[in-house]
């Protein structure tokens, strides 16, 4: 994809407008904009959490959409976070992807090495005041959308323990199962979300492209299914508002390599964009400066490719193998 897009701006209509979240910055845990509901019952500590990226606004309003109906847990605990705030005051629909973050990558600094070191950016801050919740945490959905247009995905993570649970869910269609990020550590794979031994499982959905309407809705009926799934609210609650048609059978794909951009010249093949299956070994995924890369086995899925702004060195799409 060609384009004259500069850096911060975007091609895409801005569908959505941001919630005002003022409402929500007191919270009742002693950390800003968290608010933990108690049902007095033994359960689960499950936490729903939103703008893990400034500019990602459908889980913003998802997660006020709760409050505003007032959900409440009728077992266990529920929290609902937003999270990097900071980026998101900072949101301008002239400049929607500008307001990513404001130093670092909030979902890149979840190690306890990193948040123990003596390095600081906002994003790290937050994070902090953010941890022992999310250590106390057993069940997580962060909430999240995509940069340029993409059918939805459930991010499960490698784990049997988190492709069962977006299994349970239900929905997007796509389940993603991949290791991470070589530059650093989602909090959806943090401390006993990403290991095998501890019962705790984390989800991250990618609802859609960011502004998109249709981003809203998936985000909407992400939250009531996840919450139906582990049985944390009333049945008959979470089935008023989930849509009742039949939703597709759900496909895993298991994420093999990140294909790294050498140049900004790196053009996708006709037609490709997220979720494309490029059926043959050999058949073209992109060129790079004109030279052929190419899909290295049959039924090669394309996962979230950067369609505009590819930078050399970084990830210009992922690829996976569907699984039956």
């Amino acid at each position: 994809m060609t384009t004259s897009i500069r850096p911060g701006e975007s091609p895409y209509a801005v569908e959505l407008s941001p919630p005002d979240l003022s409402a929500h910055r007191k919270g009742n845990t002693g950390i800003d904009y968290v608010t933990t509901i108690d049902s007095g019952r033994a359960g689960p500590h499950v936490l729903i959490n939103a703008i893990t990226h400034g500019n990602e606004l459908c889980g913003a309003i998802a997660v006020d959409r709760l409050f505003k109906a007032g959900v409440r847990p009728v077992r266990g605990k529920l929290t609902l976070s937003f999270a990097n705030i900071e980026a998101f005051a900072r949101f301008d629909r002239a400049h929607p992807h500008a307001s990513r973050f404001v130093d670092e990558d909030f979902n890149r600094v979840w190690t306890a090495e990193t948040l123990d070191s003596p390095r600081d950016s906002v994003e790290l801050r937050r994070a902090r005041q953010m941890r022992p919740i999310v250590d106390q945490a057993d069940y997580l959905l962060d909430i999240h959308s995509m940069h340029d247009p993409h059918g939805p995905v459930m991010i499960s993570g490698m784990l049997d323990k988190g492709i069962d649970l977006a299994r349970r869910v239900g929905v997007p269609q796509h389940i993603v199962a991949d290791k991470g990020h070589a530059n650093g550590t989602r909090m959806r794979d943090y401390g006993g979300f990403g290991d095998p031994a501890s019962p705790k499982a984390a989800l991250l959905v990618e609802c859609g492209q960011h502004w998109e309407r249709a981003a809203e809705t998936l985000a909407w009926q992400t939250v009531w299914r996840f919450l139906r799934a582990l049985e944390v609210v009333d049945r008959e609650a979470a089935d008023a508002q989930i849509d009742p048609a039949p939703v597709p059978a759900q496909h895993l794909v298991r994420v093999t390599e990140a294909l790294v951009a050498r140049t900004a010249d790196y053009r996708f093949a006709d037609g490709l964009k997220g979720l494309s299956v490029v059926k043959k070994k050999g058949g073209l995924i992109a060129t790079d400066a004109g030279e052929p890369v190419r899909a290295p086995y049959d039924d090669c899925v394309l996962i979230m490719p950067t369609l505009i702004h590819v930078k050399p060195g970084l990830t210009a799409v992922r690829i996976g193998r569907l699984e039956a």
